[in-house]
């Protein structure tokens, strides 16, 4: 779904996604991806004020704005897309600016055809300024969810380049891929293309559409006063094996679909599967934490392995690796 948002109104841009999931549900789709930090809003540009040693109240002003325009999970915004999935009959995953407490986090929401909150995915590693704004992920969050579709799970934008990243899903049997994303560089669409090959699976890369007047007239941005200047030019994709199926499509606001076969999954596999037959687990292995690293725990969880810096084996899981 390659849609403009209205960056810092959580409750227009969820009118924005109902006419989008409208479509869908005429289109009987049963999976719909939106792009990263959908609702709550990207801010491509800003600077926020932030210099080595120093921040200014214009910048903690354009946080504040960010802060106030982000949503909880759960709380009322999740429960309209819950309420927006179930009447699209349609499988949703969508990318919120989350806030919890004092701090921000760009995640993406999993919500079933019957409207329940499947779970959430924090972006592990913010990228460049996003770490003034964002707040870091953990592994507690690195899911990958079974519905009736498949292997349901997402990795956000520059998380895809990360090796590891890629692995601990691959463990999980991920099928369908999911990469929200602000990075519309030809790049990046080689980099989806990789990751189809490479994980045998189905990747749906949806990327920010966005115009410079999509922005409250006082947001700052580095690109000029031409309300169409595009921000962020799309190129979504949808492809298997590296083969692209729909996409990738600059420019305009676009619904990409493809009907996938999930039988040309297994047959893929048959002669690769990064993390099965392909892998060599005598030469490399890789632990995946998945412990929830809260600053404050209370109760039996504060004993939780605190030797070493290690989860009990209760709370973790070791993927196999390539």
């Amino acid at each position: 779904m390659q849609a403009a948002p209205l960056p810092f109104d959580p409750v227009a841009t969820l009118d924005v996604a109902e006419r989008w999931l409208s479509e869908a549900a005429e289109r009987n789709l049963d999976l719909v991806v939106f792009t990263e930090a959908f609702i709550g809003g990207y801010p491509k540009g800003s600077a926020f004020g932030g210099v080595v040693g120093d921040r200014t109240a214009a910048g903690r002003d354009e946080f504040a704005r960010c802060w106030k325009g982000a949503v909880e999970v759960p709380g009322p915004v999740t429960d309209r897309l819950g309420q927006l999935a179930a009447r699209a009959r349609a499988h949703l995953v969508v990318g919120v600016v989350e806030r919890d407490y004092g701090t921000l986090y760009c995640t993406v929401l999993f919500f079933s055809d019957t409207g329940t909150l499947l779970g959430k995915r924090r972006k592990l590693m913010p990228t460049g300024a996003e770490r003034m704004i964002w707040g870091f992920g953990d592994g507690s969050t690195l899911d990958v969810h079974r519905t009736k579709l498949g292997r349901l799970g997402a990795v956000i934008c520059w998380e895809n380049p990360m090796p590891a990243t890629r692995l601990a899903m691959y463990a999980q049997g991920i099928e369908l891929y999911c990469a929200p994303t602000a990075d519309s560089r030809e790049s990046h669409h080689a980099t989806m293309r990789h990751i189809a090959v490479e994980g045998r699976c189905f990747v749906l890369a949806a990327n920010q559409w966005l115009r410079t007047k999509a922005f409250p007239p006082d947001h700052p941005t580095p690109y000029g006063d031409d309300p169409e200047h595009f921000v962020s030019r799309g190129d979504s994709s949808i492809g298997p094996l590296g083969e692209v199926l729909a996409g990738p499509v600059p420019d305009e606001e676009v619904l990409l679909t493809a009907d996938l076969d999930m039988t040309r999954i297994p047959w893929a596999r048959y002669d690769f599967d990064a993390v099965g037959h392909y892998a060599r687990p005598d030469i490399f292995r890789l632990y995946v934490d998945t412990t929830n690293r809260r600053a404050v725990q209370t109760g039996d969880t504060a004993s939780v392995c605190l030797s070493n810096n290690l989860p009990s084996e209760s709370t973790s899981w070791r993927a196999r690796a390539s």
